[in-house]
């Protein structure tokens, strides 16, 4: 399949629009494509101006010969990690899980959703 600006056009890529307290206004920007921006008076207006900047940025990008990084809406995740702990830690992670009746997997998955601001 040729990636032309159809293809990123198409692309679910996410967009911010953040209130401007200073100057008054709003900024649209896609956090994926960096520098890729742009500004209205009102929210709707910065949304409408936002699909403007996002084909122009492509468009320069494709004619540039320059990466464009896919969506991570796009990307798949396996849900396994590898992490290094201190000895000290693992020990202590390890009698906690069994203190909980919960394998050692199970009680990091618990500690880790408590303390991440998506769960």
């Amino acid at each position: 399949m040729t990636k032309d600006i159809r293809y990123y056009m198409s692309l679910p890529y996410r967009i911010e629009i953040v209130p401007e307290t200073e100057e008054g206004g709003f900024t649209a920007f896609y956090p994926e494509l960096r520098g890729c921006m742009t500004v209205g008076e009102t929210a709707e207006e910065a949304l409408r101006n936002a699909a403007d900047a996002k084909r122009e940025w492509l468009l320069s990008m494709i004619e540039e010969k320059l990466p464009i990084p896919e969506p991570d809406a796009t990307r798949s995740f396996s849900g396994n990690f590898r992490l290094r702990i201190p000895r000290e830690l693992h020990r202590d992670l390890y009698y906690r899980a069994r203190e909980s009746g919960v394998s050692m997997n199970q009680y990091c998955t618990m500690l880790l959703s408590k303390g991440s601001s998506v769960s």
